[in-house]
């Protein structure tokens, strides 16, 4: 709380009517830390909430601006000293501590307050109201003084508070890093972890990731605001992609589903979500789970999707040379039918498996008659030589029509 320069534009008696009221003031000066201290404590409840560390850091504060304040107002400073490295002292620290701005530039008016009331009352105890009028004369200065110090002391606050922000971003940054690459299974770094991202050890979570692809389009809009009420969340942007761990809630599973609707309003583009997992040391898991369930998206397409709800399209996506294979293998010679043939065929196929195998229900469902539907049935069960009333047979087309195509869109 110290001032840069001292009023020394005033007239002589003036500045000699400061000088002589601060140099008594000074011989109070543990009397005035005490009721600055007492005066600050009273009107704000931050210094008890951070605890007695800061507490009893305030006192010694206090005392020590009120001195360099007072000592540099009557022209006592000795030459050399930097009027303002208690300022910037000051703000580095309070911002070390966690206390708000606002609160530092209150307790700072509340020193040039005590300190100015403090020496009007020495004038008319001690001197008989003698330095009365030129208190008023030099009154600008000081207070053009105390601004200017303030200024340096808000500059030095938002200088830490930014250098701490790289810091605690930084630390984030390589917490988030170690845990996908499986080193929570440490409990010490899953410890570690909890308490840089203030999220549960042992808490059920999920991993999302949106894949950012070569564009820079953002593939998952402000997903902290799109889960604000839901569930807590902490993202993490990497090469390539966003990730996120959400904690859902007691009840992860249940929770999931809503989860899930709130980021699909929000994307962008394909966004997995992983199962939940029991804690930070799973979250490498997650994070694969969810990478995968994007994987399973056509690219461009913005939606999220749930790894249990596409387990199907998962395991094909995992090994992705067995799908030209998978295609061949059960849907044979309708592979080699004209396109729009081909199309139609695939497309009864699907609408019947969707149906659980009812011709009547997929009919519905495709706008034609049934017995174009049986016929179509026929006709694929011969192309491909595979049965739909054989329960290998229906799983095998159905994966077939779950991976993507290499010759078509396969009637999607």
């Amino acid at each position: 709380m110290a001032a840069p320069v001292r009023p020394d534009g005033a007239p002589d008696a003036a500045r000699d009517a400061l000088t002589a009221l601060c140099r008594a003031l000074l011989e109070e000066v543990d009397a005035l830390a005490g009721r600055l201290t007492r005066r600050l404590l009273e009107r704000e409840d931050v210094y008890a909430a951070l605890g007695v560390p800061v507490r009893d850091d305030l006192r010694a504060t206090c005392r020590a601006s009120l001195e360099r304040l007072l000592t540099l107002l009557a022209g006592d400073l000795p030459p050399g000293v930097d009027a303002a490295a208690l300022t910037v002292d000051t703000g580095q620290r309070r911002a070390r501590q966690g206390v708000p701005l606002e609160v530092v530039l209150r307790a700072y008016r509340q020193c040039g307050r005590l300190v100015w009331e403090r020496m009007r009352e020495v004038s008319g105890e001690r001197f008989a109201g003698r330095y009365d009028a030129a208190l008023l004369v030099v009154a600008d200065d000081v207070w053009r003084i105390l601004d200017a110090s303030s200024d340096r002391l808000v500059d030095a606050y938002r200088r830490e508070e930014a250098r701490l922000r790289g810091l605690e971003l930084g630390r984030r940054w390589a917490v988030l890093e170690g845990l996908l690459a499986g080193r929570g299974r440490d409990p010490a770094v899953a410890r570690d972890a909890a308490r840089v991202l203030d999220v549960p050890e042992d808490a059920a979570l999920c991993a999302v990731v949106a894949p950012t692809g070569d564009g820079d389009d953002d593939p998952l809009s402000t997903p902290s605001e799109a889960l604000a009420g839901l569930a807590s969340s902490v993202w993490h942007a990497r090469s390539g992609e966003i990730v996120g761990v959400v904690v859902p809630g007691e009840d992860a599973t249940t929770a999931l589903p809503a989860v899930v609707a709130a980021l699909r309003r929000h994307a962008r583009g394909p966004v997995g979500v992983s199962p939940p997992v029991q804690g930070l040391g799973e979250l490498d898991v997650a994070h694969r789970w969810a990478r995968l369930a994007a994987r399973t998206l056509p690219p461009g397409e913005a939606t999220v999707a749930c790894l249990d709800d596409r387990l199907p399209e998962a395991l094909i996506v995992e090994a992705p040379d067995l799908g030209p294979r998978l295609h061949r293998a059960a849907l044979g010679d309708l592979l080699d039918l004209p396109g729009a043939e081909r199309d139609t065929l695939l497309a009864t196929l699907r609408a019947v498996l969707d149906a659980d195998g009812s011709p009547s229900r997929a009919a519905t469902a495709l706008y034609c008659h049934r017995n174009t539907v049986m016929y179509r049935l026929a006709r694929i069960e011969t192309l491909t030589g595979r049965r739909l009333a054989d329960a290998r047979d229906r799983l095998l087309l159905g994966l077939a029509l779950a991976a993507p195509d290499p010759e078509g869109d396969q009637g999607r």
